[in-house]
């Protein structure tokens, strides 16, 4: 069994741990939160033996192999790296940093400490998406990849009020590239690799975060063109067009149902059955790599995690977007 700590209590941590009750090998050891009230509360709710109020004390605890963390992104480094120099493995929610400087530095530390460090990209892993990935050779030469992620989010009408919460707060590194614009990302470069050039443009908000944007990501013989948005909803799906035919995902930050419309006027279904707390596979993926003694995940490697991060970092350039955490400290 690997024994977690969770940091982090919110939504997210609560699908996480529905999802790892699906998973052979997890158990829930510990939580950490700021105030010992909501630990205790949490730790009680989900079956953990113990509740810490002090990060380093639950690393440097020895009741945990690995840490699950769900902080705000403006964290992820600082958290990451305390538990990593402990010896934990991590597995970190997207987007795994700020900017790349501190995906690299990041990298280093899990390196530095021989541990696991993966994003915790659950697209990417998702069965659903390797049905997408194994489909591409069906459709001939690759020309176009269209990715849309568009959802109001239910933080905005708050927003629209005078509230700004932290979904709209720059000073957690947040906003609509780093919440869904990453799910249009992540899956390009995986399939496709760096690309040659980003074009970039998006709405900034007057709290200091984008609202929504562009990006068009140049390759050799083909573009990659992704839409989303936090402040509007889209109804498309994403589809990749090859010569021969088209790959349609109906969501390309879940994907469920995946055809093949071909030129000639046939349709392929490859849709394959996956688990609707689909979380399950990015943690399974983690612990599978914990157990082989690996020390990253293909998919999810630091090299993909740092390309996406780049091409986020310069798409926020291009936008005018700036986060306290690029300053120099």
């Amino acid at each position: 069994m690997v024994r977690f700590g969770v940091i982090g209590t919110n939504w997210i941590t609560d699908a996480f741990l529905q999802a790892a009750k699906q998973v052979e090998g997890f158990t829930l050891t510990a939580v950490y939160s700021r105030t010992e009230e909501k630990a205790k509360a949490f730790a009680a709710k989900h079956g953990a033996a113990r509740a810490f109020t002090d990060m380093e004390e639950m690393a440097a605890s020895g009741e945990i192999d690995a840490v699950y963390i769900a902080t705000p992104n403006s964290y992820h480094e600082e958290h990451a790296t305390l538990c990593m120099n402990r010896g934990l493995h991590v597995l970190c929610e997207k987007p795994l940093a700020s900017n790349a400087a501190e995906v690299r530095r990041m990298a280093e530390a899990a390196d530095r400490n021989g541990v696991l460090l993966m994003e915790a990209m659950k697209s990417t892993l998702l069965p659903n998406f390797r049905a997408i990935a194994e489909s591409l050779p069906k459709i001939g030469k690759v020309r176009r990849y269209f990715a849309s992620y568009c959802q109001y989010s239910s933080r905005y009408d708050a927003y629209r009020a005078g509230t700004v919460l932290n979904a709209f707060n720059p000073l957690f590194s947040n906003g609509a590239l780093m919440d869904l614009g990453i799910y249009c990302i992540y899956p390009a470069i995986v399939l496709f690799g760096k690309p040659s050039e980003v074009k970039a443009s998006g709405l900034l908000l007057g709290s200091g975060v984008d609202g929504e944007g562009s990006l068009l990501l140049k390759y050799e013989g083909m573009e990659a063109v992704v839409q989303y948005s936090k402040i509007s909803n889209s109804y498309v799906p994403s589809e990749i067009q090859g010569e021969e035919g088209s790959v349609l995902i109906d969501k390309i930050s879940t994907p469920e149902k995946v055809e093949i419309r071909y030129r000639d006027g046939r349709t392929e279904e490859v849709t394959v059955p996956q688990h609707e707390d689909n979380m399950k596979y990015e943690l399974e993926e983690f612990i599978r790599l914990i157990e082989s003694g690996e020390r990253q995940s293909k998919p999810n490697s630091h090299e993909n995690s740092l390309t996406v991060m780049e091409v986020m970092d310069e798409a926020r350039r291009q936008m005018g977007l700036r986060y306290p955490a690029d300053m120099p400290s």
